[in-house]
């Protein structure tokens, strides 16, 4: 009797480990991918101010540049920053558009920045075809920063107003801690005041930070509660170190249960990426953020826009009046 022997039967668990290896490489390929086509958070390096200042500037620089930077959905990369138009119901433009009504252009340049401002959802099946928040968060930053140090250099005694809504509060604030480090586009005796509406980076109970205007809910902005969060196109930065001498001349606005400034631990957790991300996303549509323009910060009723349009406006009028050439 002869046994017959089946070639087949050791080729099989080579096969298998084959398939293994490249369904591995492919998971491999596609995760770098993910994570290259999301894009990377670029923050600017130091730009150090040259240390000498003239007597006068240019008769075309203003004396005080106001630099709005609007929230998530509120702006896009081609919008003009001096009559932006790409959403109208923008929170910001109920500041800026007063503060410009106020003064004339020789006074005052209102320069809104003008960015992606998108927030996409990495986890969307199919994706929502937005750009990732490191994207929209890191031109938002570049264009903000270039515009100061563009204006810095032509006109060197001018001095800065910043403010910012939701992912541009991010920004407005992210700029001006890195201007208090003595590392930003401008000096920090030329920044006149920084406003943070609904600041995902958030953290008041930190030293040097900006002094609460309204209710100081109990929570912390969404970038802290996610602080080590790095999933493809989302880095959550966590607190920022502080605002260094910025910190008396910076002020923050957040509404009780806006969970981009006022996260409870609970609801965002590293640990829960799928949940937490979801969370994230849908935080920046939530009725409470939407609504500041409405939201009272005194019991006289002066609502977040009014209080930031009458803040920016009595320091724009105390504002040194430098010499034109």
């Amino acid at each position: 009797m002869t046994t017959r022997r089946r070639s087949g039967s050791r080729s099989k668990p080579a096969g298998c480990l084959l398939l293994v290896a490249l369904v591995v490489i492919a998971i491999i390929v596609a995760v770098l991918l993910w994570y290259l086509l999301a894009g990377r958070l670029k923050l600017p390096g130091s730009k150090p101010p040259p240390p000498k200042e003239p007597t006068s500037q240019p008769a075309t620089c203003p004396d005080v540049l106001f630099m709005s930077v609007p929230g998530t959905w509120e702006s896009n990369s081609n919008d003009d920053p001096y009559n932006p138009t790409a959403n109208p119901a923008s929170l910001m433009l109920n500041i800026s558009n007063p503060i410009r009504a106020q003064f004339p252009n020789e006074r005052l340049e209102v320069y809104t920045v003008p960015y992606v401002a998108q927030f996409s959802n990495p986890i969307a099946l199919p994706p929502d075809g937005q750009a990732s928040y490191n994207n929209s968060r890191s031109e938002g930053t570049k264009r903000g920063t270039d515009k100061l140090a563009a204006t810095f250099r032509e006109c060197p005694l001018t001095t800065y107003v910043l403010a910012g809504f939701s992912q541009g509060a991010v920004i407005a604030g992210d700029i001006a801690a890195q201007i208090g480090e003595g590392k930003g586009p401008v000096p920090a005796a030329k920044v006149l005041g920084v406003v943070t509406i609904a600041d995902g980076r958030r953290d008041v109970a930190q030293p040097g930070q900006a002094t609460e205007i309204g209710p100081s809910p109990a929570g912390v902005g969404a970038e802290v509660a996610l602080k080590g969060l790095n999933v493809p196109g989302i880095s959550m930065t966590g607190p920022r170190s502080g605002f260094g001498p910025l910190a008396d001349r910076t002020f923050t606005i957040c509404a009780p249960g806006d969970m981009v400034c006022d996260s409870p631990n609970q609801a965002l957790n590293p640990l829960n990426i799928l949940g937490s991300v979801n969370t994230l996303v849908q935080a920046a549509g939530n009725p409470v953020h939407s609504l500041y323009n409405t939201f009272q910060v005194d019991e006289n009723g002066t609502t977040a826009t009014r209080w930031t349009v009458d803040w920016a406006a009595g320091l724009i009028e105390k504002a040194p009046h430098p010499a034109h050439s």
